[in-house]
């Protein structure tokens, strides 16, 4: 089961926000919603799967209405939950970037805009990671969340990034999206990544400019970093194809679907984000 989650309001108790965790592939899911307005809308960000129902029982108990599932990017290691949440919640709508490949209700562009209530997400495009990641951002107007929040997904993760190579993953694409979409941001922007292997749960911009291990290098040594990490590969079947065709839960599909690949999609991912033997869920 999932852990605890954290709770927040801002932008003058307008906004509600938790951010709770799924353990077993290590990703954080982000609930946002206007509970100013009189339908108190909400938006789930990188949901997982195994966690969709304390999700939902959550947004019912806090009497929410949930109108966005979206996700950051198409997920390598773990099935997004958004199409079981199409199934539990009718009138929900799926939303993933155009450059991602996969299917959606609805697709984002850098620079779009998704409303709910009278807050809104800013749609910034940060591939690297993957082709087609974003970036949501707190929008930057009267009566919005002050300091601003971006959910970074895999482009950038507290102290460190997302890996480059595979499902059309670019070191270099990966440094110019953070330094020119992320580290351009006010410096007490809140930055929630979609994992984390070591404990952490929010960082900053001033924090990540000046901490991050990989990204406050210049950019040829940080491609000379990635490039050397990349002993355990993740081929582009198992991490790219599965989750196009079964993370957005096609008819007939389950998590079965991709359990022949989970335990290993999440031991690549634990030896590229860490050292030293993998946790004993990824053996």
């Amino acid at each position: 089961m999932a852990s605890a989650y954290s709770a927040g309001y801002g932008a003058g108790r307008r906004l509600l926000f938790r951010q709770l965790f799924e353990k077993e592939s290590s990703t954080y899911t982000y609930l946002l919603a206007d509970v100013a307005d009189p339908d108190r809308p909400a938006v789930l960000i990188d949901p997982v799967d195994r966690t969709v129902d304390r999700d939902l029982n959550l947004i019912k108990e806090l009497g929410l209405k949930l109108v966005f599932a979206m996700n950051t990017h198409v997920h390598a290691d773990h099935v997004t939950g958004t199409g079981l949440i199409k199934t539990k919640v009718p009138g929900v709508k799926s939303v993933i970037s155009k450059a991602s490949g996969a299917k959606a209700d609805h697709f984002v562009d850098h620079g779009d805009k998704i409303h709910f209530g009278n807050l809104f997400l800013e749609v910034r495009a940060t591939p690297g990671h993957t082709s087609g990641c974003v970036t949501y951002v707190t929008g930057d107007a009267d009566g919005q969340p002050s300091p601003r929040m971006a959910f970074t997904g895999d482009a950038l993760i507290i102290r460190a990034c997302g890996r480059t190579d595979f499902q059309g993953g670019s070191s270099e694409q990966l440094y110019q999206s953070v330094h020119s979409q992320i580290f351009t941001l006010p410096k007490d922007t809140l930055l929630y990544p979609a994992h984390d292997y070591k404990g952490f749960t929010v960082s900053t911009v001033e924090e990540e400019a000046a901490y991050n291990a990989r990204l406050t290098k210049d950019k040829e040594t940080f491609k000379t970093i990635m490039n050397s990490r990349l002993e355990f590969v993740i081929s582009k079947d198992d991490g790219c194809s599965c989750t196009c065709q079964f993370g957005l839960r096609y008819p007939g599909s389950t998590t079965e679907d991709l359990s022949c690949s989970r335990g290993s999609l999440q031991l690549h991912f634990w030896l590229f984000m860490n050292s030293g033997s993998p946790p004993e869920a990824c053996s």
